[in-house]
């Protein structure tokens, strides 16, 4: 049932992902850096709420005059930070919804990432709240329609000794202390919803908090651009003796108070509670099936913390030795956080092919497909295979689908993450003629599912990262794309220039050949 929701949300969130892309260099790409935008938003909303707060008035009429002061007199300083403030917190809002769904879509919220998941939750909560009390702040009438909707709305709890909307019944009946309030919840709400934002990102390590620097300059520039043709404005003064007419609603914030005052309490309280419920229990709806986790070999581990630099989610730790080998320390995996993308396996120097002497275990592995699982595969596909200009690729299961391909001359292995791949089997492919060119492709660029695997796998491919992949592999005969799901046209080129780079390429010398021709230079060397 939830895949019939995820599948069609896949295919919009691709479609946009790929069309940004014509825009924007994927650094770059909007979709891809939803919760760094998010940072961003906030940041713009601290600075601007900071300088719009030293004019406001706690007043029930200096409140109004204030904002019209910075509104009108002081246009071009205050007026912009207000007008910042409000398309920022607007901004906020639409990357945060985006980024909820994304997620979604991607299947990334259950299993260990329940816990991001119900904390997003929560902040978002708190994101709304803190919205909500910065319109009746400005006390005007869609302030004291919010104010007036909102409280006989609480009122419907049993938790207030006294109804509290019967404050907002005549004009004698607020107070400015009631202003004084609303401030003091305006700056602490989102004070607690930042604490939880760095609770939130606990268990990812590296977490992308601030967007490409050209990213957040064209924001910027749009907010301040939309923040002069378009100035926030009140909508009249707020009158308790008056029913405010026509209003104009913050379709971001408020899309759902005309239904608060349409409908009776119980029913949008209850309808809320059930909202509420599903939105905490998605995670749970239905488990997801728990993949083994990584293990580690202490006989092959040596600590030397790779597999946990390399980890996307903090679910490996080095700590002391316990078995008396000598070495300073050893991999400990965190079950708990461990979403079994294999980028450790592709990190561990001991996951190489080449070992023949004794049985390949790796001091990490995945159990579910070990590192000698994948060299079998290898193997296995590549014994029939035949022809010329043979290519085997690498993908992910996240990328490009490996089924389907027209191509002969390749053949292809799926795997949970790109980055499970060590360097070495690129170098085990080519070097013992199972085929004569390898392709690495997965998730889109800077889009990764496990977030590091394709970027691990290209500095590792650049020998910029340990394990490095050995100068001896001719780089001629490797190609990489990071294409996603709607790549297939992308990879289908990709295989077919491949396929002709090949055919130009002279043939390779066998490995007699140049033993034979390290010999000869050996012997004129002493001669």
């Amino acid at each position: 049932m939830m895949e019939l929701l995820r599948a069609p949300l896949r295919f919009v969130f691709d479609r946009a992902e790929q069309g940004l892309g014509l825009i924007f260099p994927p650094e770059w790409n909007p979709m891809l850096n939803l919760g760094a935008l998010g940072f961003f938003f906030y940041w713009i909303i601290t600075a601007s709420g900071i300088y719009v707060y030293a004019f406001f008035d706690t007043g029930v009429t200096q409140a109004y005059d204030s904002i019209e002061y910075m509104t009108h007199d002081q246009w071009y300083a205050a007026g912009v930070m207000r007008s910042l403030h409000r398309y920022a917190s607007d901004g906020l809002i639409v990357v945060m919804l985006l980024h909820f769904i994304r997620e979604f879509s991607l299947d990334r919220y259950r299993g260990v990432r329940w816990f991001s998941w119900i904390t997003g939750v929560v902040v978002l909560i708190l994101v709304y709240i803190a919205g909500i009390t910065g319109y009746w702040m400005v006390w005007d009438q869609l302030a004291q329609y919010v104010a007036i909707v909102t409280t006989e709305w609480l009122d419907h709890l049993p938790i207030f000794g006294e109804p509290i909307a019967r404050n907002f019944l005549s004009p004698d009946m607020l107070e400015s202390r009631f202003f004084s309030l609303m401030v003091f919840m305006h700056i602490a709400i989102p004070l607690i919803a930042l604490i939880l934002l760095w609770v939130h990102l606990q268990r990812v390590s590296k977490p992308r908090i601030n967007p490409p620097r050209g990213l957040a300059i064209g924001v910027m520039a749009s907010l301040l651009l939309l923040s002069l043709i378009h100035p926030a404005v009140s909508q009249g003064p707020a009158d308790l003796a008056r029913v405010p007419g026509t209003i104009g609603l913050d379709w971001f914030y408020l899309p759902l108070y005309p239904i608060l005052e349409t409908l009776p309490g119980p029913l949008t309280w209850g309808g809320a509670g059930v909202i509420l419920v599903l939105f905490c229990s998605i995670p749970w709806l239905p488990p997801m099936r728990k993949t083994p986790v990584a293990e580690v070999n202490l006989e092959n581990c040596n600590g030397c913390t790779r597999c946990a630099n390399d980890c996307p989610y903090n679910a490996i730790s080095m700590r002391v030795r316990s078995d008396g080998l000598p070495f300073e320390s050893e991999a400990v995996v965190d079950p708990s956080m461990c979403v079994s993308c294999g980028i450790c396996v592709g990190a561990c120097p001991t996951a190489t092919p080449f070992r023949r002497a004794s049985e390949l275990v790796s001091g990490i592995d995945l159990p579910e497909r070990t590192v000698a699982d994948l060299r079998q595969e290898v193997e296995k596909i590549c014994q029939p295979f035949k022809g010329k200009n043979r290519i085997l690729m690498f993908g992910c299961n996240h990328g490009v689908s490996m089924s389907g391909l027209k191509q002969e001359n390749v053949r292809s292995i799926s795997m949970r993450c790109i980055g499970q791949l060590p360097p070495s089997f690129i170098d085990y492919v080519l070097s013992k003629k199972f085929a004569d060119g390898v392709v690495l492709t997965g998730c889109s660029e800077n889009s990764c599912h496990a977030r590091f695997g394709a970027r691990w796998t290209d500095a590792r491919v650049a020998r910029e990262r340990d394990p490095q992949l050995r100068r001896r592999v001719p780089r001629e005969r490797l190609r990489v794309l990071w294409a996603g799901r709607a790549g297939r046209d992308k990879l289908d080129t990709l295989l077919r220039n491949f396929t002709d780079d090949l055919a130009a390429l002279p043939a390779e010398k066998s490995p007699v050949h140049k033993a034979s021709e390290r010999k000869k230079l050996m012997e004129l060397a002493d001669g």
